[in-house]
């Protein structure tokens, strides 16, 4: 009796979530969407997903070359030094060379002033704005975020049960996934009776919005690749993607081994502790 009942809540239970989603639906508008992002970013495929992904370093440059070319106008990178660069399979010359392009703001001098000097090696990608006012001011009221952590700090909720399988499967392409829809979705029209306020652009892609201020950086052919890979914007934005996945986490091939190291440890020690137990414990009687 006690099992029925019980199997009489959960129905009950089952059946009021699926009536709230009902509803949410029915009072959910196209035109005025009451949840972001409207449309949630597709699964991608990346070479550094899983427990045994590592990062492509042809693909890294690429979303490199990207970032300096394209995203480096409005957005920095302050927490990314140059000589991590090395990281990509880069010299330590061609870092050396790669920083000189930049200019950072050292000092004071002698005559206590500021001054501008070629970048380092040891130095940080600098922010091409002054502070964070003048972005804003520069990019129609909205400060362009930093990309140093951009690709960890961004993400959508998957929701159950998806989140539970995501722990077996350790997903967590969250970020890049994101940051490939929200550069790939600028092409779809809002729907019929949305507005989009003046200055911005739709993207259904976007977290926090129907529509945001940046507009489409990227463009076919813009970018010119050496390696012969299509010069599209889907694949600008998937290098670009994987970019910024290795600058918020440089580590994460070492995190991987060292993980899969651990669980290994792990499994064999659960069988010596297993077998001295057995041993120990064999004339026992129980």
């Amino acid at each position: 009796m006690n099992k029925i009942l019980n199997g009489l809540v959960v129905l009950g239970f089952v059946m009021a979530g699926a009536l709230g989603t009902a509803t949410a639906q029915e009072e959910h508008s196209e035109a005025e969407p009451t949840h972001f992002p409207i449309h949630k970013p597709e699964e991608q495929s990346w070479s550094f997903a899983g427990p045994f992904g590592t990062y492509n370093k042809g693909q890294l440059q690429r979303g490199l070359k990207v970032y300096k070319e394209v995203c480096s106008a409005c957005h920095s990178m302050n927490l990314v030094a140059f000589r991590t660069l090395e990281g990509l399979g880069y010299s330590e010359a061609q870092v050396k060379a790669l920083a000189a392009e930049y200019e950072v703001t050292d000092g004071p001098n002698a005559d206590g002033e500021m001054f501008t000097r070629p970048a380092l090696p040891s130095d940080y990608f600098p922010s091409p704005f002054p502070n964070s006012i003048a972005a804003a001011v520069a990019n129609n009221g909205a400060a362009p975020p930093d990309f140093s952590l951009i690709a960890k700090a961004r993400g959508v909720e998957r929701g159950f049960p998806r989140f539970v399988f995501d722990i077996f499967t350790q997903y967590a392409e969250g970020g890049p996934d994101y940051i490939h829809a929200l550069l790939t979705g600028y092409d779809q029209e809002p729907p019929a009776g949305m507005e989009i306020a003046e200055g911005t652009y739709y993207n259904p892609y976007f977290i926090s919005s129907k529509s945001l201020a940046m507009a489409p950086p990227l463009s076919d052919g813009q970018v010119t690749y050496d390696d012969g890979s299509p010069e599209t914007v889907d694949q600008y934005a998937r290098d670009v993607a994987a970019f910024l996945m290795w600058a918020a986490e440089p580590h994460l091939e070492t995190r991987k081994q060292t993980g899969f190291s651990v669980m290994a440890f792990m499994v064999l020690f659960t069988g010596l502790v297993y077998l001295t137990k057995r041993r120990i414990w064999a004339g026992v009687a129980h």
